[in-house]
Formats: C-alpha cells, structure tokens, sequence
C-alpha cells in the first residue's frame, strides 16, 4: 500500500495554464482543486514575492503534502490551505477578490492509484469513490451505496449519461441481477459485471468495460457535475477586473457546463430572440480570454496520455 503522503501527480496543460492566468509578482491566486501542487508550485514561483496562494482540495493528503511542498520550495508567500470542497469558495474567500482561479477537475493519479480508494477497476478494493477523506465526507455515500441501492432506471440513467456508456441498459441489468446472489461489494466484483455484461470484442473500440461504469458511478458518488455548477458563479464574482478563471474538464458534460457558464456571463442580453427591448437588465461580467478551448499538444498526450481528453477555458474578468 502506498504511503498517504506519497501525492504523484502530472500536472495538464501546465505552460498553457500559468500564460493564461497572466500570472505578475504579488498577485492573489486560488487553486481549487490543489491536489499534488503541480500547478501551484509554479504558479507560486511566478507570484512571487508578496504573492498569496489559497490551496482548496477535499482530500486532507493533498493538502499536508502540497503544504510541505509549496513551503519548502518557495519563499516569501502567504499560503493559506483550506480541507474542503471547492463549492465552498465564497464561505473560504469571505469578502476577498483575487486575481485568478484554476480548477483542474480531473481526478489526480494519486487517488486513481491508491487501492483502498476504490477508484481503479484494475485493482481489487471496496466500492468507495469519496474524493474527500475528511470527517464530513466518510459520512456521504460511496460507490457501494450506488451499485447497490439504486434502481436499475437509475443505474441505467447514470452510466449511459455520465460515463457514455453505449451498453448502459446491459450493464445496469446485470448490476442489478447480481445483487440478487447477495451485495457488490469489491471493484473486481464491479468490473467482472461490465466485463460480462458487454460483446467480447468490446476491448477493439471501447477500451476496458468497466472504465465508463467506473467513470459515471465516480461522478454521481461526488455529485462532480453539481458542484462545478456552484462553483462557477462563485469564482466569475471572486474576480477582480481583470481578473481571470481557468478551468480543465476532461468530460463532455463537465466541458459543456463550463462552456454554458462562460456563454451565460460574458452575453450582455438574455432576452428571447424576438424581444424588441431588452428588458432583461443582464450585464456580461467577463470576457472570453480564448473563443475555442485550449487543447493539450501532442507531445504532452503522448507523455501523459491522461491529458488527451483535457480542454481549458479561460475568462477575463470586465
């Protein structure tokens, strides 16, 4: 078993992120998904001196390790690290504005590669899925409360939406047969399901059968979709002018929220079509730094293959 402080994470969209924060010296920056500090660490050296850094993340290892890290490899910033969900932002900043946001929303190798996680359906553990590790968050639901409560509609729903999953009706039957020999408890026991549930030539286009269960069952456990649509307003208003919010999905739904968003606040009238005044009073509130997302160059995919489905949105605050 790994080490909890062992945080291994390789940062997406790095050099493309710190040029589109336009970090300068003293700046006030929030990393909200914190998680092994690749992103800050840099971002910290830029900011640098009287720069402040505000680390979010709801695993409690990201945090004592990125502490140690930021602390031992920089000089002359104020951190301030807070164990909680990034939907929190407004309780954490209080009143205070920043001059940028970063929110990688992928789930760090780290948590991927811990067993007892119950992330990897390539390593047999119980059925968990909680991003957080906290007091709060062991009193939430896990993936074990998923594949065994919910209906099959439901589970069916869930995989087709969330993970993409073509064969989400077969497998949600087959979930839902199982739990007649008794309750799933185990990742192998979850993917064994998929893997039986699904055509032999599935491996040739669809890769493992159980990775988009996994996915979709990962997203619903931590409700990820609801609180990246919180989250959003929160940071546009944290902005200062000028100000800017930089976010990496790594999944359609997650890309489409934030393309939404940004369309929503950065559109000065949300009248109807054919309204002849507006009437509405909507004022846009940032800028699009990029119209089209920023991708991840082919030698950075071919390094991390990770960082293929990355896409990064940036906007300006007015």
């Amino acid at each position: 078993m790994k080490n909890a402080l062992e945080f291994h994470h390789v940062s997406v969209l790095l050099n493309e992120v710190l040029e589109s924060l336009a970090l300068k010296k003293g700046s006030i920056i929030v990393d909200a998904t914190l998680g092994g500090a690749g992103h800050s660490l840099e971002i910290a050296k830029k900011i640098s001196p009287k720069g402040k850094l505000i680390g979010i993340d709801q695993d409690i290892n990201a945090i004592e390790t990125s502490r140690k890290k930021l602390q031992e490899n920089t000089t002359d910033i104020e951190f301030v690290f807070s164990n909680t969900n990034f939907d929190n932002l407004k309780r954490i900043l209080k009143d205070e504005k920043v001059d940028g946001i970063l929110a990688d929303l992928g789930v760090s190798s780290h948590q991927i590669d811990t067993p007892e996680r119950g992330f990897s359906y390539m390593v047999n553990a119980p059925l968990d899925m909680r991003m957080g590790n906290n007091g709060e968050d062991k009193k939430t639901k896990t993936a074990f409360d998923v594949v065994n409560e919910y209906s099959e509609k439901r589970l069916e729903q869930i995989i087709r939406d969330y993970g993409e999953e073509r064969y989400s009706k077969r497998i949600a039957s087959a979930i839902v047969m199982a739990r007649w020999d008794g309750a799933i408890n185990t990742t192998s026991e979850l993917a064994k399901i998929c893997q039986d549930a699904v055509p032999g030539n599935y491996y040739k286009t669809g890769g493992h059968p159980a990775k988009r269960t996994f996915q979709a069952i990962r997203i619903e456990v931590n409700n990820e979709l609801g609180v990246l649509e919180r989250f959003l307003p929160q940071a546009i208003d944290a902005l200062k002018p000028k100000g800017r919010l930089a976010v990496i999905t790594f999944h359609s739904l997650e890309d489409r929220i934030v393309k939404q968003t940004f369309k929503h606040y950065t559109t000065e009238c949300i009248c109807p079509p054919k309204t002849p005044k507006c009437i509405c009073g909507h004022i846009a509130q940032v800028r699009l730094v990029s119209k089209k997302p920023i991708l991840p160059t082919n030698e950075e995919i071919s390094k991390n293959p990770r960082a293929a489905s990355a896409k990064l949105r940036v906007v300006e605050r007015l």
